[in-house]
Formats: C-alpha cells, sequence, structure tokens
C-alpha cells in the first residue's frame, strides 16, 4: 500500500513528535480524511524521511510516532538547475511542477527580450514545488529563486560545470554528462531565443543543442530538456 507522503521541518530525530501545522493538519485530516491507526511518510526536505503512525489528529495538532526512519534514495545524482523564461498563463507552472517530477533540483525565473508575462506568485509556485516533491517520491526540495533578466541568469550560470542552451537546428545531446556534478539548461521562450541572446550564449561557452525535429512549445521543451539532463 502507498504511503501519503508529507514534506515540512520535522525533526525526525525522535520517536514521537506533535505538528501544528495547518496545511498539514488540513491536507491529513481534511483532505485525506486520515486518522489514528494511519500510516504516513514524513520527509524534512533534505533526504531524511520516517514512516509515522498518526495516534491522534484534530482540528489543532498531531501526534505521531515514528516507527522507522530512512534515507531517501530517488534522487538524481546530477544537480541540474534550471533556467526558465516566464511563460504566460499557467504554462510556468505546469513546467515547474513537472521540472520538479522529473529531479530538476533548482529553478531561476529569467525575463528574456521576447519575455511577455512579468508577474510571479512565488508562494503559490512554493507550494506547487512542495506538492510535486511529495507526489513524485523525491527526498529533497528544490530552491526557487528570484526572477532575473537574461544577462544576468548567463553570470549566474558561470557557477555550474556544464550549461546547455538549447535551441532548434542543432544536433541533439550527444554525449555523456555524467562526470558534471551541476548542470544547468536554458530553453527558450515564448517565441524563441534572439540572435543577440544565442551569440552571448556562444560566447560564455555554452553547449547548443536541440530537442529533436519538431518545434515544441516552451513548456514542453522545459521538460524535455529536464528530462534529458536528469537522465543522460
Amino acid at each position: 500500500m502507498r504511503l501519503n507522503r508529507f514534506l515540512g521541518k520535522f525533526d525526525l530525530s525522535k520517536k514521537e513528535i506533535s505538528i501544528k501545522d495547518s496545511d498539514f493538519i488540513n491536507q491529513a485530516k481534511s483532505v485525506l480524511r486520515l486518522g489514528a491507526g494511519d500510516k504516513i511518510i514524513l520527509c524534512d526536505g533534505e533526504s531524511n524521511e520516517a514512516i509515522a503512525e498518526i495516534v491522534n489528529l484534530n482540528k489543532e495538532f498531531a501526534e505521531l510516532k515514528i516507527s522507522e526512519t530512512y534515507k531517501n534514495q530517488n534522487e538524481p545524482e546530477k544537480y541540474i538547475a534550471l533556467y526558465c523564461p516566464i511563460l504566460k498563463k499557467e504554462n510556468f507552472e505546469w513546467a515547474v511542477q513537472k521540472a520538479v517530477e522529473i529531479g530538476v533540483k533548482e529553478i531561476t525565473p529569467i525575463i528574456t527580450a521576447r519575455t511577455v508575462k512579468l508577474g510571479l506568485n512565488y508562494e503559490r509556485l512554493n507550494k506547487i514545488i512542495k506538492e510535486a516533491v511529495e507526489q513524485s517520491g523525491r527526498g529533497v526540495l528544490p530552491k526557487l529563486n528570484e526572477a532575473i533578466i537574461f544577462d544576468e541568469a548567463l553570470k549566474l550560470a558561470k557557477e555550474n560545470d556544464l550549461n546547455l542552451f538549447f535551441q532548434f537546428g542543432y544536433p541533439p545531446l550527444g554525449h555523456s554528462m555524467s562526470k558534471f556534478k551541476k548542470v544547468g539548461i536554458f530553453v527558450g521562450p515564448e517565441g524563441g531565443w534572439t540572435e543577440e541572446e544565442i551569440e552571448t550564449a556562444k560566447e560564455n561557452g555554452f553547449i547548443f543543442a536541440s530537442l529533436g525535429k519538431t518545434t515544441l512549445r516552451a513548456e514542453t521543451a522545459v521538460i524535455v530538456a529536464s528530462y534529458l539532463a536528469c537522465n543522460h
């Protein structure tokens, strides 16, 4: 039986814990209809997890008894940092959700020459990221950075061991990235990269690759690029 997972700042070193977080209580009691005797998985966001049994669950707090602690083994070995242009409507939220499920560990929204939408709801995005971690079985909570302009993203990416710049018309990603610990991936915005942005990425030593022979929507490209980077 698959146990429900909850991510939070839990102290898993104790045998018995009390949780007063309203989101946890609402999700466990009102949404999932859990109660005394039910078992769940608690995750602290740093790969530590525990199987816990609910002893008491009311509107104000939950009391749980921990029976087993262990390390999450589902995290990708590589650190994948996604630099994703802000997309219109729900597309950005959807792209972030799927990238987290795949294994991306850091997300930086970027503002490019062809970016149309600028505003982001960071509270909502962090909630989406948390829920995606719980759903996918990951053990680490990815980092969401503040939005920055394209040139600043290039400077930030210099900390990576390798940076991939995905652009239609180039050969597909051919070589293994297993020797690189931290890999940055740049996916184009709606409308594509400008020639100036492409040239700037080349000047910064980025590796260019395509995502196939067809033209993908920006949010689809994020998913494909994230999967390739996490599993190549």
